[in-house]
């Protein structure tokens, strides 16, 4: 079989995508219709988290470190990755995997911890965060290379085979909860300077598990039954139960059009997000990703003017994807 050089392989995938460009017009949305399949959903009842404070890490980060482990990412030394070109500066946090106060490739889930003043009290809430595992995820809409989808289950997965990192996924979600790892991936064998930058990495509610039967393992985990994992609508109906129980409030029901993650809170998550905006603003570095907020009725970014432009400038790269990856293979196979 004939070699393909790496000029070739640009050369190829941006054809293709001109000519994706003429046939797209837009990010279309995936169809969702899960005939003969349970979707599943998750409660995470703040009222009864405390962030095990009897243990040095929290129960949920420590079962799903152990259980995702293999899924980590393992990259190149860190002086052989190169900048994000154009830009001077990588993401990488291989000499960083122990850090569990942020989401991380290595940290797919973390409890932020903020004290509230509510009702002439102060409540100190603990708040797991990692994906919410959106209803229509503009992560999945947005990707140029399909590298994400939404399974009929309902967790968001990221193929690690196909992602080339460039975070699209990250811009558009709320919360920022994507994580990029450089220096791993399959750009790293088609054109390390010029494509991507990585790998994105996040929360997959143990899919492995969810599709055995099993439960997520933070839900196992979990030593005061904060977190719950059952259908969907069931969900649903136990967090605006036990909202109306505690006459407290429900956060993901609504957000970015709806998500498979419901938090119940005794305290507005108006003023959860305002502590969690105060709090990262004192950071040495606000900017840094991994330390997600909680916006109040935040809608779908693609539903904006704004966003159906990212859209219609992402989608032409669908095509690029497709003959891109055809590309690498027969090049790997060649060499």
């Amino acid at each position: 079989m004939s070699k393909i050089t790496r000029r070739d392989f640009l050369k190829r995938s941006a054809a293709s995508g001109l000519a994706a460009g003429v046939i797209l017009s837009g990010l279309e949305k995936p169809a969702r219709a899960y005939s003969g399949t349970v979707q599943y959903g998750t409660l995470i009842d703040l009222t009864r988290c405390d962030g095990c404070a009897h243990l040095d890490v929290p129960a949920c980060v420590s079962a799903c470190r152990e259980e995702n482990k293999s899924k980590f990412p393992h990259p190149v030394p860190s002086e052989q990755i190169n900048n994000y070109w154009p830009q001077k500066k990588k993401e990488d946090w291989s000499d960083k995997k122990e850090i569990i106060n942020r989401l991380t490739p290595y940290n797919w889930i973390t409890v932020q911890k903020v004290s509230v003043e509510h009702d002439g009290r102060v409540v100190e809430v603990n708040i797991p965060r990692r994906c919410m595992h959106c209803d229509n995820p503009p992560c999945s809409n947005i990707c140029p290379f399909g590298a994400q989808a939404k399974t009929p289950e309902g967790p968001v997965l990221i193929n690690h085979e196909l992602c080339f990192g460039g975070a699209k996924c990250r811009s558009v979600c709320p919360w920022g909860i994507p994580a990029r790892q450089a220096g791993v991936g399959l750009y790293m064998k088609i054109a390390p300077q010029y494509l991507g930058g990585g790998v994105m990495y996040k929360c997959d509610l143990c899919y492995h598990r969810v599709t055995k039967g099993q439960q997520p393992a933070c839900v196992e985990s979990c030593p005061r039954g904060a977190i719950q994992f059952a259908a969907k609508d069931e969900i649903k109906q136990r967090a605006e139960e036990r909202a109306k129980e505690i006459n407290g409030f429900v956060y993901g029901d609504k957000e970015n059009g709806g998500t498979s993650t419901f938090y119940v809170s005794q305290v507005p998550f108006e003023k959860i997000h305002q502590q969690l905006v105060r709090q990262k603003s004192n950071q040495p570095n606000p900017e840094a990703p991994g330390y997600p907020l909680m916006p109040v009725n935040v809608g779908n970014y693609l539903d904006t003017v704004n966003g159906l432009i990212a859209g219609m400038l992402a989608a032409p790269l669908a095509g690029a994807a497709v003959a891109g990856y055809t590309a690498y293979k027969k090049m790997k196979d060649g060499e």
